[in-house]
């Protein structure tokens, strides 16, 4: 494992490097992103072990996840052995979504400047899990506001955190468990005892990330620290109310409330005393998370700073 030196240059390398190229449409249409890799391997043994008493349900859930980030784990420790170290941070953007998140959010932005509410619709249920069919101009912004939010932790904050930390094995560990989270750790039937390591872990890995988040959306948007500190327990989630509060408090706007999945309407609680989000306010919360990734950048830059010199004395 490396250095503290070149994991926080290296987690420096890797944001910036993500955030110009992402991942490429020509190298996706040759080669699946890893994550999809992922995500068949967990189906795989959801199909084959997700069944049976709960207490076997449970077990085989808790090996689901051992095997499968285990196995992750160990290819990134087997990367980081044989590759050049600067290749390292290129691999390392696999696990990181900036460039996918802005691209998908500014689809949604888009639409809505230009009074496309169907398009917008279209777009914003390529990233969040609730019934779109219905929403008005600020629900979908809103939604969109809220996927923003979250996905700032979890698919920029949370991977680069556990990159510095662990290097390769820890990203690659991470992005399983969120991803087994994204599958199979829901409450409902048939995932609520399968499901149940998923989530518990997703909750653990993402508890420093999430209020990394939150400050970073807050400080970047000159404000929502007084809204998160209020709000973001009023979540179901341990974690991702604290980037979701943030980011209603830094626009002064509402997010949270009333939802529907598959037909059934779901209570939420609401975020920020704020009036209701439009396209403008989805324009500036993409402005803000772009502040955000800068100073997170910075501060993993500090890092590396910080460790060169410890090392020179």
């Amino acid at each position: 494992m490396w250095s503290a030196v070149p994991d926080a240059a290296g987690t420096a390398a890797a944001l910036l490097l993500e955030a110009a190229v992402g991942y490429p449409d020509a190298l996706h249409r040759r080669i699946p992103h890893p994550v999809v890799a992922i995500g068949r391997a967990i189906d795989a043994l959801a199909r084959r072990w997700n069944h049976g008493s709960d207490a076997d349900r449970q077990q085989r859930g808790v090996a689901t996840v051992a095997l499968i980030a285990g196995g992750a784990a160990t290819v990134g420790v087997v990367a980081t052995r044989i590759l050049p170290r600067p290749m390292v941070p290129v691999v390392a953007t696999l696990g990181l979504a900036q460039r996918s998140l802005f691209l998908h959010v500014h689809d949604v932005q888009r639409a809505l400047a230009r009074d496309d509410l169907a398009a917008a619709r279209i777009a914003v249920a390529r990233i969040v899990g609730r019934d779109t069919s219905n929403l008005d101009e600020s629900g979908v912004a809103a939604a969109a506001l809220e996927s923003l939010a979250e996905s700032f932790c979890d698919g920029i904050v949370a991977p680069a955190f556990w990159f510095w930390l662990g290097g390769l094995a820890g990203l690659f560990a991470y992005k399983v468990v969120n991803t087994a989270d994204s599958m199979i750790g829901h409450r409902e039937e048939p995932w609520r005892k399968f499901g149940w390591a998923a989530a518990r872990s997703d909750d653990a890995m993402n508890w420093i990330p999430a209020r990394i988040a939150g400050a970073l959306l807050a400080i970047a948007g000159r404000g929502g620290f007084g809204t998160m500190l209020r709000d973001a327990r009023k979540h179901a989630s341990p974690n991702a109310g604290w980037p979701e509060a943030a980011m209603a408090g830094a626009l002064q706007v509402q997010l949270g409330g009333p939802a529907t999945y598959d037909g059934v309407t779901v209570e939420r609680p609401s975020f920020g005393n704020g009036r209701k989000p439009d396209a403008a306010d989805l324009a500036r919360g993409l402005r803000v998370t772009a502040g955000a990734c800068v100073l997170l950048c910075v501060g993993v830059g500090l890092l590396a700073l910080a460790g060169a010199r410890k090392c020179r004395r």
